[in-house]
């Protein structure tokens, strides 16, 4: 058996490929609100949310004018961004209504709720808050009993 991974490790940041810069920085600054920090050339920029370097990186480097993978082709599947609260993920939810971007689906994990959709690239997004640990189901066993039921979006909508 090997010995587990450091318990504090954490994912920092992803690197996108994208077709379009500027479109890109439209979505992710535009309507998601993440923040420029830096861009690096003509090819790449780098945002974040609370002044952090970089959560998402965005590059054309070989990808300019591309397409999205088909589908049946492996990759990605989606990138999860952690919003603090129910109140965060209420604001995300009205600027994407705001700005007229559909949702894949919307779900109830019984260790989150979340929402889905799909940046101008194709890339798969999940915009989520987790419930406290204290909360998460378990099984008989003490187990993680995650699930996936509807997420109620207009209770969601109605935080102030």
């Amino acid at each position: 058996m090997s010995t587990p991974i450091h318990p504090g490790v954490r994912i920092g940041h992803v690197h996108l490929k994208v077709a379009d810069l500027e479109r890109s920085l439209a979505f992710y600054c535009g309507v998601l609100g993440f923040q420029l920090t830096q861009r690096y050339g003509l090819g790449a920029a780098f945002v974040s949310a609370g002044g952090y370097h970089h959560h998402i990186g965005l590059n054309t480097w070989e990808s300019r004018g591309g397409k999205a993978p088909p589908p049946g082709t492996t990759g990605l599947y989606h990138v999860a961004l952690l919003y603090p609260d129910r109140k965060a993920l209420a604001d995300a939810l009205r600027r994407l209504i705001e700005h007229q971007i559909p949702l894949d689906g919307a779900a109830d994990h019984g260790v989150s709720e979340a929402l889905y959709l799909k940046d101008p690239d194709g890339n798969g997004l999940e915009l989520y808050v987790d419930r406290d640990p204290s909360e998460w189901p378990r099984d008989a066993n003490g187990e993680l009993a995650m699930r996936t039921g509807p997420l109620d979006l207009e209770t969601l909508l109605s935080l102030e």
